[in-house]
């Protein structure tokens, strides 16, 4: 069927959107897929299998269920897309583009079985330019071949720590231009890139830098003209600058603004976007247009104070997501990155990581006009190999140069627990932090470790100094935690520390009142009520130390590691606030919502922990909306005491009656009456082998 072509070019910048010269359209529908394994040459196998391939439509991964259901259990290898397009004898003299979002793992792109480029890494985008490989006025062939295969080659380089899901798993756009353009293949960014200085409320001075590219052979008389407006769409400035375009290379060009009062980017209080709409002019005429957000504002990180957002402090209540869901993968769309930033927002959190790699642009994008303050890294993880170098440093500068005008992203992550050989690791965290800043020099830059001590050697190379800690869980005990941040700010107090990974894993089907202040995680027992335990008091004490910057639970959801087969379901990382399949927040969910949102919370614990172990028990309730009345069986309950928060009531020696005993609590809001009820379920006294020895494992980032 003949290809039409809109002109309406979606920017996935919020609210955002223009008509436009340049055409950009979903390419996503009617592919054939086909698995391998194969050791055909890719033209041969395209050939192959007529008639026996599966009809897909984008995004799409081959690893939606083996990844998610069976340790070590999985197809990792290749698969081939191809898909038929008719292109119009009218795009002779056009340019013409593909570009993927994302891609597991590694690619080579044919067009009409013509090798167009390839892309190492699954995680950040690239575009490949294919007009001189298309049959204008024909049917054409496209070929993806797409490799999930773990190489030493290739960050990351193993599914250990996560599964990298194969397959075209997001959205391909075909690009359309005129032959100059605003150049589409410089790491697949927007070919535009804002950056910000002497940001205060009085005034900020914007820069505004964009390639363009000649596709032609000769010189070209444009008008590059950028222009700055509000969020309702008022013009606030605009530079047109004449040029002389040669086809010698991508050339580069700037317009300066100063913004007068400007209104200031505060985070979830208020994430007030700006446009920038640059345009390519011939003749009177716009030939191309790329139209990208400004959120104009300034982050500073203190050591021993706290992140400052508009020289205010800002309070950096922190989350951790990893981007597949049960029975999709990481196939998602834009419903799904929706949903997930909706739950982020309702428990209150201020700020993102999101590891372990790049995520979708539309997230980020998501972001900025949510106002989350968030951190973006590379999957440079777990294990090195002394072959990834390269790959590292070119998924970093995808990474900065396709994200770079998102102003919710604060710090580039350069590296996540990884160690031996410390010298290799060391040198290669040193040049990824020097190409950022490259990059980037507006930005900060973060590296993590899983060991307690600010002197291991593969620190201290980065802007920001993070530590994933587990006490209780991994090492040590619950209570550890405050000293060791205690040493750390009394010997280190120049760092810039962040913790940036805690908690519990908690399947829902274990459940107990004996709990100890440690749980040996090798055991196949873990029990939601010591996650609940483990975050109930260590946000208590990062709440009260400013040194800690930033704290990052991990995790938001529960997620797939492929590797794995612990705590009674293979496949699965069960320290999420939420279930994989997003249909249960957990007792932590809610424990962080009453302490972080201003969203009215009145909450009852331990609603799945209903078949009682003991007669003589205690009743939690969290609050934040004044002290919590709570009945048993109909009678009040007295000898309330405050927890470890504000919002953290208990009621201790509460004797449960044979049978059911139904728990209800009241509180009275603003006027309005909020309640909650649960039903426990006491038969005798039993107690559970809970093993609450303590753990000394270093090895404290899964």
């Amino acid at each position: 069927m003949k290809f039409k072509f809109t002109f309406v070019l979606l920017v996935l910048i919020g609210q955002f959107f223009s008509l436009t010269a340049r055409e950009v359209t979903s390419f996503n529908e009617g592919w054939l897929f086909k698995r391998g394994p194969f050791s055909e040459d890719p033209v041969k196998v395209v050939a192959q299998w007529e008639g026996k391939w599966e009809t897909v439509n984008l995004p799409h991964t081959w690893n939606a269920k083996d990844m998610q259901v069976k340790a070590a259990s999985f197809y990792e290898g290749v698969g081939y897309y191809k898909k038929k397009q008719f292109f119009n004898e009218e795009l002779k003299g056009k340019r013409v583009f593909l570009r993927f979002e994302g891609v597991g793992a590694n690619t080579e792109v044919y067009v009409n079985s013509k090798l167009v480029g390839t892309h190492k890494g699954g995680y950040s985008a690239f575009a490949f330019e294919i007009g001189t490989a298309l049959k204008f006025g024909a049917e054409n062939e496209i070929m993806v071949k797409a490799d999930n295969t773990a190489r030493p080659d290739v960050i990351p380089v193993n599914h250990s720590l996560f599964g990298v899901y194969g397959g075209i798993y997001r959205p391909v756009w075909l690009i359309i231009t005129e032959q100059n353009n605003i150049t589409v293949t410089d790491c697949a960014s927007p070919g535009v890139y804002i950056t910000q200085k002497n940001v205060s409320k009085r005034s900020a001075d914007i820069t505004v830098k964009v390639k363009l590219d000649n596709g032609s052979l000769t010189p070209a008389n444009l008008v590059l003209e950028n222009t700055l407006y509000t969020q309702e769409g008022k013009r606030v400035a605009s530079h047109r600058l004449p040029l002389e375009l040669t086809p010698q290379g991508t050339q580069t060009y700037f317009s300066t603004f100063k913004l007068n009062k400007p209104h200031l980017w505060q985070g979830r209080k208020d994430p007030y976007l700006y446009k920038v709409v640059s345009r390519l002019v011939a003749e009177g005429r716009v030939i191309d247009e790329v139209i990208q957000p400004l959120g104009v504002r300034k982050f500073e990180v203190v050591a021993g104070k706290g992140f400052y957002l508009n020289d205010e402090k800002y309070p950096m209540y922190g989350v951790t997501r990893h981007q597949d869901w049960w029975g999709l993968g990481s196939a998602l769309t834009n419903k799904e990155h929706d949903f997930d930033l909706a739950q982020i927002m309702d428990v209150g959190a201020t700020t993102v990581r999101f590891a372990h790699y790049q995520q979708s642009d539309y997230l980020y994008s998501r972001c900025d006009s949510l106002g989350l303050v968030i951190w973006a890294e590379i999957p440079f993880v777990n294990r090195v190999t002394g072959y990834e170098a390269e790959n590292a440093q070119s998924q970093l500068r995808e990474l900065i140069r396709q994200s770079f005008n998102h102003p919710s992203i604060y710090v580039w992550g350069l590296h996540n627990e990884v160690y031996q050989p410390h010298e290799y690791t060391a040198g290669l965290t040193q040049a990824l932090h020097n190409l950022a800043k490259t990059e980037d020099p507006d930005r900060y830059t973060v590296a993590v470790n899983g060991f307690g001590h600010a002197e291991h050697a593969v620190n201290q190379n980065t802007d920001i100094q993070g530590m994933n800690r587990y006490f209780g869980w991994y090492e040590k005990k619950l209570q550890d935690i405050e000293p060791w941040v205690k040493g750390l700010e009394e010997k280190y107090p120049w760092q810039k520390l962040m913790l940036t990974e805690y908690g519990a894993d908690a399947n829902l089907e274990h459940q107990t009142e004996y709990l100890g202040d440690a749980l040996n995680w090798g055991k196949p027992f873990y029990p939601e009520t010591f996650q609940t335990k483990t975050h109930e008091y260590q946000w208590s004490v990062i709440s009260k130390h400013p040194y800690i910057i930033a704290s990052y639970l991990w995790n938001m959801f529960d997620f797939a590691v492929p590797m794995w087969s612990r705590g009674g379901v293979p496949a699965r990382n069960l320290k999420g606030l939420m279930t994989f399949d997003r249909k249960i927040k957990k007792d932590s969910y809610y424990w962080y919502k009453a302490n972080w949102s201003k969203e009215p919370v009145l909450y009852l614990t331990q609603r799945r922990n209903a078949d009682r172990e003991r007669k003589q028990t205690s009743v939690t309730v969290y609050s934040n909306i004044g002290t919590p009345i709570v009945y048993l069986n109909g009678k009040e309950l007295t000898g309330i005491r405050k927890g470890y928060t504000d919002v953290h009531y208990v009621f201790d020696n509460v004797t449960l009656e044979q049978g059911k005993n139904v728990i209800r609590t009241v509180a009275t809001h603003n006027g309005k009456e909020y309640t909650d009820e649960i039903e426990w379920n006491y038969t005798g006294e039993k107690k559970r082998n809970a093993d609450s020895r303590e753990n000394k494992n270093e090895h404290a980032g899964w």
